[in-house]
């Protein structure tokens, strides 16, 4: 118990609101350089390299996410085991379940990563990637891949390092990871003229950097954190926890981002102004779900360390604060993301007028007027996630971006963007009415 009151945060104690948006303000911090990072590539490819390879990056970066965002869920489940462990005051089951979580997870990135080079050439076929720039994306992706391991090292840390209430190292890193891959990207594709090829070397660089450094940095700073000889032995209890928890929350996000890939499919059948359209639009978007994203993050760490001290009295304070703070974040979302559709379109495509900034400006303008149904999601999802319902959030996320992607093939060709927009819109509805249906039972029993 001392150990864990030198090193981390007690959100078992305290003002929730406080713990909440502690959390909250470097996640959000954290999650915008973490799409910085992610739209660098494609910023200077833009601007040094062409159209063609702008697109290139918008599908690679589409069906990399798949990979990263399993990764990334996975790590949610981990961050809630590890949050529970540490509200329960429980060292030694802290230690466990870090070694067991890292050892299996840098296997899975392994192998998910060589499964997805194998089957890259054959899912860009069945995401109807346009033949000018198949090869562009199928060399992008076959390069990135390698860098899973060292993005799985580096998101688990972010996940205990969230567990434990220490968000700030893991965001000192991951500023420095953008900086090194920006000056990456301009030496390889604006000096070097490497292309596509030349961005995916300078993600994998970062990655592996990022992931050193936070590695090393928690063994040096946070021993108490650290596992021990005695813990890396195999626990067949931790093991099947581990791995339920870190399947479902992966498929959680494996299967948000299949949707989109399948929403890509449909874009990519609408021609290359059509692709860089939704390209810029899910580059700016990430930054405003950025927001969202922490909320839930930030929710779930809360709600997890409770959860393990056996206090439901803070559970359901936490739900309520959660809500009514990261309503009012997502009205402020709503109005900046409507106000700086134009000029944000218009950075990212390099032009201000032309059918694919029109479509860019239409898509931000319509999904701008629901986001608050954004973060109102992301408070249920935390929640559930946080009290270990992690089926819950996954029945919910996956029945509203199954919608989403089969009504978008059916109504793209004749709308449009602004298709995609509204069925993004009629998906928030959906998933808030499926998990506000499940909290009421929750609160019922």
């Amino acid at each position: 118990m001392k150990l864990f009151r030198r090193s981390a945060t007690d959100f078992t104690q305290g003002s929730i609101p406080k713990h909440l948006m502690r959390l909250a303000v470097p996640l959000v911090i954290g999650n915008i350089l973490q799409q910085l990072y992610n739209a660098i590539d494609a910023f200077v490819l833009a601007r040094y390299a062409g159209m063609e390879e702008f697109a290139a990056i918008g599908v690679a970066g589409a069906v990399m996410n798949l990979f990263l965002f399993a990764i990334a869920g996975a790590c949610i489940g981990l961050s809630v085991l590890l949050a529970q462990f540490h509200g329960a005051k429980d060292v030694e089951g802290f230690r466990n379940e870090h070694f067991i979580a890292l050892a299996s997870g840098i296997l899975f990135s392994f192998a998910i990563g060589i499964s997805g080079s194998i089957g890259a050439s054959s899912l860009l076929t069945l995401l109807s990637t346009p033949p000018e720039i198949f090869s562009m994306v199928g060399s992008y992706l076959k390069i990135v891949l390698l860098s899973l391991p060292a993005s799985f090292i580096y998101n688990f840390y972010c996940a205990l390092f969230r567990s434990v209430g220490r968000m700030n190292v893991a965001l000192a890193i991951l500023a420095f990871a953008v900086c090194l891959n920006l000056a990456l990207d301009i030496l390889f594709v604006a000096c070097f003229s490497w292309g596509v090829a030349g961005a995916a070397w300078a993600t994998c660089l970062a990655q592996a950097a990022s992931a050193l450094l936070i590695f090393f940095y928690l063994k040096a700073a946070f021993p108490s954190l650290m596992f021990r000889r005695k813990n890396c032995r195999l626990h067949l209890g931790f093991l099947r926890k581990t791995a339920h928890f870190a399947f479902v929350t992966g498929l959680q996000q494996a299967g948000l981002y299949i949707g989109k890939l399948a929403v890509q499919g449909a874009v990519n059948s609408m021609g290359t102004a059509t692709i860089s359209a939704y390209t810029a639009t899910m580059r700016i978007e990430a930054f405003a779900n950025s927001f969202g994203d922490s909320a839930a993050s930030a929710t779930s760490a809360v709600a997890a360390q409770n959860f393990g001290a056996g206090d439901r009295h803070r559970l359901r304070m936490t739900f309520w604060n959660s809500l009514f703070l990261f309503g009012a974040m997502g009205v402020i979302s709503s109005a900046l993301l409507w106000s700086s559709a134009g000029w944000a379109s218009a950075f990212l495509l390099g032009e201000s007028s032309g059918p694919a900034f029109d479509s860019a400006v239409s898509y931000l303008k319509i999904v701008a007027v629901f986001y608050l149904l954004n973060f109102t999601g992301n408070t249920f999802a935390g929640y559930f996630d946080g009290i270990g319902r992690v089926s819950v959030t996954l029945l919910g996320t996956c029945t509203h971006i199954t919608l989403r992607a089969v009504l978008s093939w059916v109504f793209i060709s004749s709308f449009g963007l602004d298709a995609v927009a509204a069925l993004t819109i009629l998906g928030w509805f959906i998933v808030n009415a499926i998990w506000a249906f499940f909290y009421g039972k929750l609160c019922r029993r």
